[in-house]
């Protein structure tokens, strides 16, 4: 039975006032500040055509629309992410540099990938951030990365045996899951010692499909307001499917910390010819003499695994398909590397050669620009940004859309087309150094991109050493968003055995 106000006692009719009156209150309060944050936001340049509940983000291939509004919105543009979450796109080096000049942290949006790489490099913030940043800095070393040249090396010959076959049957290949295995294959030996003829047993490897996916639901959940709590996101399939992957991908993290661990106190220090990432986490000390805890071990290895090899074997994959559309390139690059190599028993790449890899180096460039391995990344500003006149207040968050600026025609000219000539010494020296950030910049770039440079560099000129490539034409090639820039269905290429030409 429900009792009358007029019937409660006058105590309890007080309160009751109190508290409608405090919920009318904080309500008309959150109207007002979102219809001043919707008001303000708005007036951003950006398109009007969005769904209230979606935003800009339920376009079916969202990069293609974000790349379409360049032209109109050259240096900024509001995107709206659902009823309550603005972005503001940056396109422009004079707009993103002021941002990457920053350590600000990682937007929200960050946060959905923490069950898989914790408060790793990746998405810590603040005196974490720069804690971690301190300790591993020592393994990027220009000592420490010239050893692994030889371990390039090695993991490629592998992969160019694969290939052998595939070319005496005239078969193609699918050169993504090719390349990601010799990748992963590298960064596993690379940063932990850790060998298991990874690219033998089979086209691909469990944990490099779980990376796939779990990439790809990240970016999913990322475009759905309706996915922003961890509860609701639980309860669903992909929810369910992204905590068994993660954990999946734990789990080999684990058993290669382990297995190290476990030889250091039965062995000791191993006696070998170089000093790998892994080795640098479990003996890095701050100035307070305190180490790495477990956890943050493991999040830097999941980390480390991830951007050492996924993003790595999309820059290779895409230069090659770029050499492959444009064979006059490909000539270019294998005259370059036979010249290099001229008069060698081996074909092996050594230290000393990477330098003298010039166009290659152009043409790696030219391809990042192009086909940006990580498209976008993001910041959440904690201090008031200016962008041309407007301020845009702390707490945003912000997209520094690094395919937009890549491909922006106020910075780069006819930005669709592949001119590896752009990246020479003479058309870059007045070049602003924003205009080309595929490893970003500032303070939080990328701190293994001379290792990852590296690794292209040699895996590249071993491949076109050995072979000539081109596109299957039977299956054409489609750009897929996600975290890491993919295929819809592969990238299937031939494989022609050449003689080098001295």
């Amino acid at each position: 039975m429900v009792v009358g106000f007029s019937s409660m006692s006058p105590l309890v009719q007080a309160l009751v006032v109190v508290v409608v009156t405090t919920v009318v209150v904080q309500l008309i309060r959150w109207l007002l500040a979102y219809c001043s944050y919707f008001k303000f936001f708005n007036k951003l340049p950006g398109e009007t055509d969005f769904s209230w509940i979606w935003g800009n983000m339920h376009k079916p291939e969202i990069l293609d629309y974000l790349q379409s509004l360049n032209t109109k919105y050259p240096r900024f543009y509001r995107l709206w992410r659902g009823p309550f979450n603005v972005s503001v796109s940056l396109n422009h080096p004079d707009t993103v540099r002021q941002l990457l000049k920053t350590s600000d942290p990682k937007p929200f949006s960050y946060n959905y990938a923490l069950p898989w790489l914790g408060e790793g490099l990746l998405i810590a913030s603040g005196n974490k951030w720069a804690r971690s940043r301190r300790l591993l800095t020592p393994a990027f070393h220009f000592d420490i990365l010239k050893p692994y040249v030889a371990v390039s090396n090695a993991a490629c010959d592998v992969m160019l045996q694969k290939l052998q076959k595939h070319a005496e049957t005239k078969t193609s290949i699918e050169m993504f899951g090719v390349i990601s295995l010799c990748t992963f294959d590298v960064i596993l030996q690379c940063a932990m010692s850790y060998k298991d003829d990874i690219q033998q047993k089979g086209e691909s490897h469990p944990y490099v499909l779980a990376v796939t996916e779990i990439t790809e639901l990240w970016t999913e959940r990322a475009r759905n307001p309706l996915m922003t709590r961890d509860v609701i996101y639980s309860l669903t399939k992909n929810g369910r499917r992204f905590r068994q992957q993660c954990d999946f991908v734990h789990a080999i993290a684990e058993n290669v910390i382990k297995t190290r661990k476990e030889s250091l106190e039965r062995d000791g220090p191993p006696q070998k010819r170089y000093l790998d990432f892994l080795d640098i986490l479990l003996t890095a000390k701050d100035d307070n003499g305190q180490g790495m805890t477990s956890l943050d071990i493991r999040n830097e290895v999941d980390t480390f695994m991830f951007e050492g090899h996924d993003t790595t074997a999309s820059a290779i994959a895409w230069a090659l398909y770029s050499l492959c559309e444009h064979p006059k390139y490909q000539q270019r690059v294998q005259a370059e590397v036979d010249h290099i190599l001229q008069g060698r028993d081996s074909d092996n790449i050594e230290w000393s050669d990477l330098s003298k890899l010039e166009f290659l180096t152009m043409v790696i460039k030219e391809s990042m620009r192009l086909h940006c391995p990580v498209p976008l990344i993001g910041r959440e500003i904690t201090q008031p940004l200016s962008l041309d006149g407007v301020t845009i207040p702390a707490g945003t968050s912000c997209t520094i859309n690094i395919i937009n600026v890549h491909h922006n025609p106020t910075v780069w000219p006819d930005p669709y087309s592949f001119k590896p000539e752009r990246f020479h010494p003479d058309n870059m020296k007045d070049k602003d150094s924003y205009a080309f950030i595929p490893f970003s910049a500032g303070p939080r770039n990328c701190i293994g991109q001379h290792f990852a440079m590296n690794e292209q560099k040699v895996i590249l000129s071993r491949m076109l050493r050995r072979f000539t490539f081109t596109l299957d034409p039977n299956h054409p090639v489609t750009k897929k968003t996600a975290a890491v820039m993919r295929t819809m269905t592969g990238m299937r290429m031939i494989a022609t055995p050449r003689t080098p030409t001295v």
